[in-house]
């Protein structure tokens, strides 16, 4: 037996884990590029790389273009100037009839998996089945972090000395042949000896490891995930890719012994030599050429709607002092609510930036065993908020208790306590209401807590981070806040600070509600500090030499909005002074109203609520529908978005954008040679475009790429969801968050001169990568002419929109209650 794997087969399970599902567990679950592995190819060269590789559906089908063109929600112009584009005027005719009426084709045969399969050609048996069970059985338990009972021994060793101990001490055995039990045992066993048992020819160990793991490649893909980053698991487990694909190697050894006995051997014999290996160079193909075009004019026939309407600014209309101004996420669920606060005050002035506010940190509750991080994804922060003199706000529920699991306490407390749980039961079909089952927005903190904000001393760290900030740090913290959303002067009395996050009750990817940029937490914490450091005399001081006066009379105050339910807390309120008090309390009207009508605008989409009754009636059955048992989805989350802009607030206010759009506010003549749009394009691409891009493939796959119905999930050890019990983990989104969403890349608009931008986005490859190889849009407008220029090919080049307007919507709600498709760009009057 060899003694060493070679460094060829290391060098594959590196890439088999690059090409492997990225998804965190369920509590860090955030949104990201589904097919990350391929960001490094122009996008439709991806496409067909993993649709002839993996298997994956990569577009819409044909039929749901041909539909939306016959509806005419695809511009016919849009569909001849693509074509005019990619193909020429001499191949228009050709190419318009191909896409209007070549006959449907189908997917190709995916490469990975031809090996594998020639298991039940020689032997008739499906390995799938004969293995799956007992490895989901066994990496889930081992895995688990809190729903089973008993504990998986020696979880502190590794995953394979675990298995070797649990085989060796156990009464019965999940290995049954002898010479698979030798060589789990034996601890010189090799991978490379298992593989040359099993394939025989090495030319072929890389496709047979990806012919396994991609036939479970959601188990896969988090072992790949945890081995990599275990932060992902709060009672931690080592593990390893190598040391699963161990396992499930030996696993079909014994079954092929069981089943087969002697009259077994490898399957090199049985492998065609001109075989189509994985990675294989792929030839030009017209079924993804004219899904290649159908989808450019899908897109583009919304994105020229965008930046006509991005062209009609209305700037020279907003010229007046704010009576307040309120920063909220550029989360595109805080569109809408943004334009119904600026509806009903008119002279109120909104703002979006990332829901961290610049802040990144770890959050300590005093209640809470474990820190959690609330700042983007890709963020290390070095700081930590620790939460002192605060309630204990998560209630506790005797049917929640390990107890009930216990052979006497199970039949105790189902005698007694099981038939008040079932009249409660029964209750919350009718009458839903808040229960300690609840995942609650407003529960992440306690507004009446302390928090360490002010770092008291430099040297003294709580595991490695620093308690808190320096003055300097928040004085830098804030100077960039302000200046990246370009609020530096003309301060108004109040300036809120409003982050945003969500409830649910039956929603296991609630993570993915609440908000993206403080790593799918609420973002409560950080608006409450932002606006505690905004108010610190030492740091206004400091602005001040800086260039940012803030008026002494001028208070920030930080907020929750809880986008599920459409309600807002508010944090200090006590610290107001007297006139600032007056105008909170009349603030808080107007942000009521304008939560009234978002609730309204959202449940066009609920199927169970009269969109045309009043406003506070319909806000009330959708916070009675949040807290509902029976809900597949508390909320639409995401769906729909398709649109990032940064630029000015007056240059978009005027537009109807349909919860589509993430909002950044920006202004290009205080950042004129960009430094701080480098950030927010550092953030919005990977953040945005990920978000974006795992909606659209969920779409477009719901099957392999999404996570299918979730109404058959089963959580598996509180770190994903499989069908069933012994299934793969589901990795992105359920069907009931994409069934709305319409499959296209985010544009993402930028106000400044487009050299600035060329040179700006220049500066770091990662960030290049998403525009240089159109995984996400990117359009500049010019901040005088309005002249739209569109990024391609490494250059800007300057665009002509086809549509001529944007028509002007009177009645705003009465077109909402009428419909729930998605609408289109309109100009609000």
């Amino acid at each position: 037996m060899t003694q060493d794997v070679s460094s060829d087969l290391d060098q594959v399970i590196r890439k088999l884990a690059h090409y492997l599902p990225a998804q965190s567990p369920l509590k860090d679950f955030v949104h990201h590029n589904t097919l990350h592995a391929f960001q490094y190819l122009p996008f439709h060269e991806a496409l067909q790389e993993a649709a002839e590789n993996f298997g994956y559906k990569v577009y819409w089908n044909i039929e749901n273009f041909r539909k939306r063109y016959q509806e005419k929600k695809i511009n016919a112009e849009i569909l001849e100037r693509v074509i005019l584009n990619h193909k020429g005027a001499d191949e228009l005719t050709h190419w318009i009839n191909l896409l209007l009426h070549q006959p449907v084709m189908t997917y190709p045969e995916p490469r990975v998996g031809q090996i594998r399969k020639l298991w039940r050609e020689a032997y008739h048996l499906n390995l799938d089945k004969e293995v799956h069970q007992v490895l989901f059985r066994l990496v889930s338990s081992y895995l688990d972090q809190g729903i089973a009972l008993w504990r998986f021994p020696a979880k502190t060793k590794g995953f394979l000395t675990a298995i070797r101990e649990l085989e060796k001490n156990s009464f019965s055995t999940f290995i049954k042949s002898k010479r698979a039990r030798k060589l789990l045992l034996d601890p010189h066993t090799q991978l490379e000896d298992l593989l040359k048992l099993l394939v025989g020819n090495e030319r072929y160990h890389g496709q047979y490891l990806f012919d396994q793991q991609f036939a479970h490649p959601g188990w896969s893909g988090m072992v790949a995930v945890l081995e990599q980053n275990d932060s992902g698991l709060l009672d931690k487990r080592k593990i390893s890719l190598k040391d699963l694909i161990f396992l499930e190697c030996l696993l079909e050894i014994d079954a092929l012994d069981r089943r087969r006995g002697k009259s077994w051997a490898a399957l090199a014999a049985w492998i065609p030599s001109d075989l189509p290996l994985i990675f294989d160079k792929i030839s030009y193909s017209e079924f993804f050429d004219i899904h290649k075009l159908w989808q450019e004019t899908l897109e583009w026939t919304y994105y020229d709607q965008v930046i006509k309407g991005l062209q009609l600014s209305h700037e020279a209309d907003f010229k007046k002092a704010a009576t307040f101004q309120a920063m909220f996420c550029i989360d595109d669920r805080c569109c809408s609510i943004r334009r119904y606060v600026e509806r009903f005050e008119p002279e109120a002035q909104t703002f979006g930036t990332a829901g961290f506010f610049n802040l990144p940190f770890y959050f300590q509750p005093e209640h809470g065993k474990f820190m959690t991080k609330v700042c983007p994804a890709p963020i290390t922060p070095t700081h930590l908020i620790k939460e002192t003199e605060s309630k204990i706000r998560h209630e506790k529920d005797v049917h929640f208790s390990k107890h009930t699991k216990g052979i006497f306490g199970g039949w105790a407390i189902s005698q007694t306590v099981g038939f008040w749980s079932a009249l409660k039961l029964a209750k919350s079909i009718f009458f839903p209401s808040e229960t300690p089952a609840m995942v609650s927005s407003f529960k992440h903190m306690d507004p009446k807590g302390k928090l360490s904000i002010s770092a008291q001393n430099q040297k003294h760290l709580h595991q490695g981070l620093q308690v808190g900030f320096t003055l300097e740090e928040m004085v830098n913290a804030v100077e960039g806040l302000l200046k990246s959303i370009g609020l530096v002067k003309n301060f108004a009395p109040l300036v809120y600070v409003i982050g945003h996050g969500a409830s649910s009750v039956n929603n296991t990817h609630y993570a993915g509600y609440d908000c993206g940029a403080c790593s799918g937490r609420s973002g409560s914490v950080n608006a409450r500090v932002a606006a505690a450091i905004g108010n610190m005399p030492e740091v206004r001081e400091n602005l001040t030499k800086r260039g940012i006066l803030i008026p002494e009379t001028t208070q920030f105050v930080g907020g929750l909005h809880d986008t599920t339910r459409d309600e807002m807390e508010f944090y200090d309120e006590e610290i107001l002074i007297s006139a600032n008090r007056l105008l909170h309390e009349r603030n808080k009207q107007t942000f009521d109203t304008a939560l009234d009508y978002n609730a309204k605008e959202r449940s066009r989409r609920f199927h169970t609520v009269n969109s045309s009754q009043d406003a506070r009636k319909v806000h009330e059955k959708v916070k009675k529908r949040a807290m509902s048992l029976f809900v597949t989805r508390p909320e639409w989350n995401h769906a729909t978005n398709a649109l990032c802009v940064i630029g000015k607030r007056e240059n978009n206010r005027h537009l109807f954008l349909d919860k589509r759009a993430f909002l950044n506010s920006y202004d290009h003549r205080i950042d004129p040679e960009g430094s701080y749009l480098l950030g927010i394009l550092k953030a919005v691409a990977p953040v945005c475009g990920g978000i974006n891009l795992e909606y659209y493939f969920s779409k477009v796959d719901n099957d392999r790429l999404g996570a299918g119905s979730k109404l058959p999930h089963n959580v598996m050890g509180l770190i994903g969801v499989a069908n069933g019990m012994d299934g793969d983990l589901r990795t992105g989104l359920p069907l009931q968050m994409v069934n709305i969403h319409d499959p296209v890349r985010i544009l993402i608009t930028v106000e400044h001169f487009p050299d600035i931008v060329l040179k700006i986005i220049q500066i770091q490859k990662q960030t290049y990568e998403w525009f240089a190889n159109d995984w996400v849009k990117l359009v500049c407008i010019h901040p005088e002419s309005k002249q739209a220029y569109v990024f391609k090919k490494g250059a800007f080049m300057e665009y002509q929109t086809v549509t001529k307007g944007i028509d002007t919507v009177q009645n705003l709600d009465e077109l909402l209650a009428s419909t729930s498709e998605n609408l289109p760009v309109f100009l609000i009057s």
